[in-house]
């Protein structure tokens, strides 16, 4: 982690505390900071910023002279719509789309996402991936993430509410590649949806009611990549 984001609730007046074993542990253990020493932090939904070590105990770190100025950066103009993937696939994929600055994210069933996925523990642990993800890109700030469990209706009665310029779904078989499809109109701001699917990709149905709903078909590539790869380098075209 980059940073250390805690909750407002452990800040008073300029001092704060660290009371989350997994962030002690990397304080003590990884960073091997000790009394005295400055720290990276940030409050949750506000600003970043450092304050200095006063005081380690077994079970937290107390810290004082907390300077809380530096806000924190913008978020990616980009709503992912992700078909639900596996549930080890989906921990990487949340703490990515975080680091990355995506701003919303759309959890969709799809004809290739497996039923038990919906079951996943890992599910009701977003919140942490999201953590894991903030502290990595160093922000504050974390997305809009909601579960879609029924395709067919968040695609006809939802998506187009969510696109204001243009919107893409990512197919490795589409006729058109995104570079050809930004060519096409270099005045555009880039598109502010992109649909991306879970392990094989979406079928031909899902395909085509995508795009009769806004959604143009694109590949990045001759390759067919596996679902975190194609979501990275996807979303590297934001951040050129």
């Amino acid at each position: 982690m980059n940073c250390i984001l805690l909750p407002v609730e452990n800040f008073s007046a300029n001092t704060a505390k660290i009371n989350d074993t997994v962030q002690v542990d990397h304080v003590n253990n990884i960073l091997g900071a000790k009394v005295g020493d400055t720290l990276k932090i940030g409050q949750l939904g506000g600003n970043l910023g450092t304050a200095v070590i006063e005081d380690i105990a077994a079970d937290s770190i107390q810290l004082y002279d907390v300077q809380l100025a530096i806000t924190p950066p913008a978020k990616l103009d980009l709503t992912v719509v992700l078909a639900l993937p596996r549930p080890k696939v989906l921990r990487r994929l949340i703490m990515d789309m975080t680091a990355l600055g995506v701003r919303d994210i759309v959890l969709v069933n799809s004809y290739r996402t497996q039923k038990s996925y919906w079951q996943s523990p890992l599910l009701e642990r977003l919140d942490e991936f999201v953590l894991e993800g903030l502290q990595q890109g160093v922000d504050t700030i974390a997305p809009r993430i909601t579960l879609q469990k029924r395709f067919k209706p968040f695609v006809e009665d939802t998506l187009t509410s969510l696109v204001s310029n243009q919107a893409i779904v990512a197919h490795p078989y589409a006729e058109q590649s995104f570079s050809e499809f930004r060519q096409l109109d270099t005045t555009l701001e880039l598109p502010n949806l992109v649909c991306i699917g879970a392990e094989g990709g979406w079928i031909d149905y899902e395909i085509a009611l995508l795009a009769a709903h806004g959604c143009t078909p694109v590949h990045i590539g001759p390759r067919i990549l596996r679902t975190e790869a194609a979501v990275n380098v996807m979303l590297g075209q934001w951040l050129l």
